[in-house]
């Protein structure tokens, strides 16, 4: 038995949580996912997920070859209370597992961060595993500062609220020179834009980065006045990244 309460395996080694990166929506993993880390999924027996379905999906899409009922899938969502999280990670103790995010990397816009925080404090090694990121494939894509910037995940629904969280979030870019990005449940992102063109000064660039990866992606950055000018076509239930920047 270790210090923190896990046991070794045969090895002498507490297991490994890889963190596993899941596509972006309904594009080839092999498209988008290196085949090494494929294989790293391939070859586990436990995984953790925030929709066990979509884990299932990803494995099929992976290429499993193995019955999928003989791999085990626990559920880790936003309604997991904390005290389930050693049950989560009590496999460990004598293999490798995985956690794998509905889209994307895990922990990133995604519930997965508290069981990474008590693997460290376990002793367990986590690894994680290139794949598609839509906050860092935006940022990358869309010509604003990458030296500094914030995620915001979902900003208020309240439009009074949002319209001041906005203006305050475009001050401390104007300050800092710092790209500010969050995103939307797709199907309010046409009314998140019309506030965002509202809200903001007509000099602030805003990047509209949607459905990353897929074919139907589409991501161009222009100054507020010039995106109120020529909107993009609805953004309704089409996944999207807002990032601005203050001029």
């Amino acid at each position: 038995m270790s210090s923190n309460g896990l046991s070794k395996n045969v090895h002498g080694q507490l297991g490994i949580l890889y963190l596993l990166p899941n596509t972006l929506g309904s594009n080839d993993a092999n498209q988008v996912i290196p085949e090494p880390v494929l294989a790293k999924l391939r070859s586990l027996r436990y995984l953790v997920a925030e929709n066990p379905k979509v884990a299932r999906q990803l494995l099929k899409n992976a290429g499993l070859t193995t019955p999928l009922q003989d791999i085990r899938i626990a559920r880790l969502d936003e309604h997991t209370p904390a005290s389930a999280l050693e049950d989560l990670l009590a496999p460990l103790k004598t293999e490798d597992g995985g956690l794998v995010s509905d889209a994307g990397c895990p922990a990133i816009a995604d519930p997965g961060a508290p069981l990474i925080r008590m693997a460290h404090e376990r002793g367990i090694r986590v690894v994680p595993l290139v794949g598609p990121s839509s906050i860092i494939l935006a940022l990358i894509s869309s010509g604003l500062n990458g030296q500094r910037f914030a995620f915001h995940g979902y900003l208020p629904v309240d439009e009074s609220i949002l319209t001041e969280k906005l203006r305050s979030l475009e001050n401390e870019s104007r300050q800092y020179q710092q790209t500010q990005i969050f995103i939307e449940t797709p199907y309010r992102n046409d009314r998140m834009l019309a506030m965002i063109l509202r809200s903001l000064r007509a000099t602030t660039y805003l990047c509209v980065a949607s459905e990353l990866t897929l074919q139907t992606e589409t991501i161009a950055t222009k100054d507020v006045r010039n995106w109120q000018k020529t909107p993009p076509p609805s953004l309704k239930n089409r996944p999207t990244v807002f990032l601005f920047l203050a001029a």
